[in-house]
């Protein structure tokens, strides 16, 4: 049963290890039985450099959501980033044997499996061919080709790729971990699950995820992925801008991110000075507010920058009805939507991981920082692509059909079987009379 089944995500992140159980209730939301997060001291913006830390962390967060929801845990969904994830459109087609037959589910799915056999760069290896737009003898914005007639089946695929030994050292980890990977997801694609609505992606909007090592992107349009990228600066080195330029403790740039940071200078006080310990018996040390909003402004004016190049080079920028939605633990930085808005002329919001979550004893959860994990355990129960789920419940539907004219088949077989023993048996009667 679809609300038996249980969904553990993990989000290996630069910043924390995050996992979280979940399951359906009866109404169709995301439950969460269990939480559990560690540091993440063996990640550097999004790949794994120490495999030691990164297996403690990994085992530390598994056990504690273990534990907090009663489950073992054996099998999860994994989130993969980093600079390395490269993004193309690919045109693939097949030819089928008759022009009378309708497309079929096999008929997209062979597609679609060609592709995965596409030659990549050496080092680098696919792991999520995504449909846009199909063509049927040469018939072009065609969505869902089955049941269609035509020979020549064809179609443009978002390919998404990333490096091996990325890969590998993310299995690694995972398997020394005693655990098993379902499926290994693209952490932008993940969060879209949890943060956007179906009338955003139908209308098209752009994912800024904003992470500790990376900032994560993803544009939708007409309820289809439709680029991705990915940035190698995320919060993290906000925290090292404050940390050199203020000339403070990592820790104490941190705590004055989160807890004094704006991401507009103009919104801050310039009379207001918070005063932190010093280092060793030193006096403490007094910092502007201002001075802090200008260090991170300038940071994140550049990282905006760049996630807006990003949309106008995917070219959909004047097709983002949705706008744009932040999300992921830089999301939290105050004016930040504000930042955003004037620097891209376009509506903005904070995306909270809340849109089919339901009741939940972890308010924690419903931070921007957990989109990804959250999302993690939806792809458990969601494909990524919505067409996925109808091809899937078609395929189910014709395994049940064939199963029932099988049954009936067999059933009429039975009955001529029968009356022809039947008629041979008063046939050897009459012959003995």
């Amino acid at each position: 049963m679809e609300q038996e089944k249980i969904v553990v995500g993990l989000d290996i992140g630069t910043t924390k290890i995050c996992a979280i159980v979940g399951r359906k209730n009866e109404f169709g939301k995301l439950e969460v039985l269990g939480m559990g997060k560690a540091e993440s001291e063996g990640v550097v913006k999004g790949i794994v450099f120490n495999i030691d830390k990164t297996v403690y962390a990994i085992e530390k967060a598994i056990k504690e959501a273990s534990d907090q929801s009663g489950v073992d845990i054996r099998v999860v969904n994994v989130g993969i980033a980093g600079q390395h994830i490269r993004s193309f459109i690919q045109h693939g087609g097949i030819t089928r044997q008759s022009k009378d037959d309708e497309i079929t589910v096999e008929d997209v799915e062979r597609l679609t499996q060609d592709m995965y056999r596409m030659v990549v760069p050496p080092g680098n290896q696919i792991i999520h061919v995504m449909p846009q737009d199909y063509m049927v003898d040469y018939e072009e914005g065609i969505k869902e080709p089955v049941g269609m007639s035509g020979v020549r089946l064809e179609a443009d695929f978002h390919i998404i790729t990333a490096q091996t030994n990325a890969i590998n050292n993310i299995n690694k980890c995972v398997r020394r971990a005693g655990l098993e990977i379902q499926d290994l997801i693209l952490e932008p694609l993940a969060s879209s699950l949890a943060v956007l609505s179906e009338d955003e992606k139908e209308a098209g909007v752009c994912l800024i995820d904003i992470g500790g090592g990376t900032t994560d992107i993803a544009i939708f349009y007409d309820n289809i992925i439709r680029h991705t990228a990915v940035i190698p600066f995320g919060g993290n080195i906000v925290t090292n801008d404050i940390k050199q330029g203020l000339m403070v403790l990592p820790q104490q740039a941190e705590q004055l991110k989160t807890r004094f940071g704006k991401a507009i200078a103009e919104e801050a006080s310039p009379n207001e000075i918070v005063s932190i310990p010093g280092i060793r018996n030193r006096p403490s040390k007094e910092i502007s507010v201002k001075n802090l909003a200008n260090i991170i402004q300038a940071r994140m004016e550049e990282i905006i920058e760049m996630a807006h190049t990003e949309i106008i080079s995917s070219g959909f920028e004047n097709k983002l009805g949705g706008g744009i939605v932040i999300t992921g633990g830089g999301a939290l930085l105050a004016n930040l939507k504000q930042l955003v808005e004037y620097m891209t002329g376009l509506d903005t919001r904070i995306g909270y991981p809340n849109e089919h979550l339901g009741k939940s004893k972890i308010d924690a959860i419903k931070s921007p920082m957990y989109a990804t994990a959250v999302g993690l355990v939806l792809a458990g129960f969601r494909s990524l692509d919505e067409r996925e789920d109808r091809i899937r419940e078609s395929r189910e539907q014709n395994r049940a059909t064939k199963i029932k004219r099988t049954s009936s088949r067999n059933f009429f077989n039975d009955i001529l079987t029968k009356t022809k023993s039947l008629l041979i048996d008063d046939l050897d009667d009459k012959k003995e009379y």
